[in-house]
C-alpha cells in the first residue's frame, strides 16, 4: 500500500470575543456639554489585528520552512509507524526550500533552496514528494509520502528474497520493522509492475540496480532506452526512440545522458506491504521536504470520534514521544 501521509496542521480559527461594554462614561466639558469615551476594544481593535496577524506570520513560516505535523494512514511503515500516528517533521535539516506548488493547488511555481544542513543518510526515515507511478513522467497532485532511505546516490541496490543488500552488504532490519517471509505477499502486490521497465527483476530477485548519482553518465541503445526514458522525462527532457532506432534527447541525437541530479532510494519498513522504489523508481533529491522526528499523538483511527470514551481509550500513550529511528 502506498505511503501518503497527510499534514495535520490545525486551521487557525479566530473567534471574535465579546467586548462587554459597561454604561458610557461622561466627562462635564461646560455646561451641558459631554464627550463620550469610545470602548477599550474599539479604541485597540489595529491592535488586536496586529497581534494576530504576526501570529499567523509566524506560525506559517515555522510550517513552510522549520517543522511540520503530518499524520500516518496506511501501515507501509509498520512497526516504526503506524496507522493513527502524527508526527513532527524537521524541514531544515536537508535545506530550506521554497514552496513546490502554490498553496492548496496542484499548479507548479519555481522553487529555491538553501544549502542542507547534513545530507542524507543511509536509514533516515524521510517525507517526500511523491514522484509518480512507474510510467507517470511527472506526477500529477503533489502527494507526500514517508519512507526509509536505502540507497544513497551511487549505491548498488540488490534484493534476494526479501534480504536488501547494499554495495554487497546485507542491510540489518530496522528494529520495529515488520519482519515477513518475502514469498507471502498482499494480493494488491501481485498485479504490481516493477522499476525500471524492461529490467526483468522480480519479487524475489530485484536488482542490481544503481542508484543515479549527479554526473553519473548512462549509455543509450535502442535496447535500454525504455528502462530510462521516464527516468530522463522526470530530468526534464523529451527522449524519444526514431524507427531506426536512434535515441532522441530533446531532438538531439545521442548515445548517452549525464544524470543531472542526485537521486535516492527508498523502502518502507514493511517490506512486504509497501508500494515503494522497487515500483515507482528513484527519488531526487529537491524532492525532500525532512526528516521524521518524533511521534507528538497517536491513537486507533478506527475508533470514531463521536465514540468519546472508545476514542480516549484508544490513546497510545506508550508512543507519545517516540523518537523515529
Amino acid at each position: 500500500m502506498s505511503e501518503d501521509i497527510r499534514n495535520t496542521d490545525p486551521q487557525l480559527e479566530l473567534t471574535p470575543g465579546s467586548a462587554q461594554q459597561g454604561p458610557s462614561a461622561e466627562a462635564t466639558v461646560s455646561g451641558n456639554e459631554t464627550v463620550r469615551q469610545q470602548p477599550s476594544w474599539h479604541r485597540n481593535w489595529p491592535e488586536y489585528f496586529k497581534t494576530v496577524f504576526v501570529t499567523l506570520v509566524v506560525a506559517l513560516f515555522l510550517k513552510t520552512f522549520v517543522v511540520e505535523a503530518f499524520r500516518i494512514p496506511s501501515g507501509s511503515m509498520e512497526n516504526t509507524l503506524l496507522v493513527g500516528d502524527f508526527l513532527l517533521v524537521n524541514k531544515l535539516v536537508y535545506g530550506i526550500r521554497t514552496p513546490r506548488y502554490v498553496p492548496l493547488t496542484n499548479v507548479a511555481i519555481p522553487s529555491i533552496s538553501l544549502p542542507a544542513l547534513k545530507d542524507v543518510r543511509r536509514g533516515d526515515v524521510v517525507v517526500f514528494e511523491f514522484p509518480g507511478d512507474r510510467d507517470q513522467m511527472q506526477n500529477p497532485e503533489s502527494v507526500n509520502y514517508i519512507k526509509r532511505c536505502i540507497g544513497l546516490p551511487g549505491d548498488t541496490v540488490t534484493i534476494l528474497a526479501g534480504r536488501v543488500f547494499v554495495n554487497g552488504a546485507e542491510l540489518t532490519l530496522p528494529t520495529h520493522a515488520k519482519a515477513g517471509s518475502s514469498r507471502r505477499f498482499s494480493p494488491w502486490r501481485r498485479g504490481q509492475r516493477f522499476f525500471p521497465p524492461g529490467a526483468g527483476f522480480t519479487e524475489n530477485r530485484y536488482g542490481p540496480l544503481v542508484v543515479p548519482r549527479r554526473g553519473q553518465v548512462i549509455e543509450l541503445d535502442g535496447w535500454n532506452f525504455e528502462r530510462w526514458r521516464g527516468f530522463i522525462a522526470r530530468e526534464g527532457h523529451r527522449p524519444r526512440l526514431t524507427a531506426t532506432g536512434a535515441v532522441l534527447i530533446d531532438e538531439i541525437e545521442t548515445s548517452r545522458y549525464v544524470v543531472e541530479r542526485n537521486h535516492l532510494f527508498v523502502m518502507g519498513d514493511n517490506r512486504d506491504n509497501s508500494l515503494d522504489s522497487r515500483y515507482w523508481g528513484f527519488v531526487p533529491e529537491n524532492h525532500l521536504i525532512g526528516e521524521a522526528l518524533v511521534v507528538y499523538w497517536s491513537w486507533d483511527p478506527t475508533v470514531p470520534v463521536l465514540s468519546v470514551f472508545d476514542k480516549l481509550t484508544s490513546i497510545r500513550w506508550e508512543r507519545v514521544g517516540r523518537l523515529i529511528r
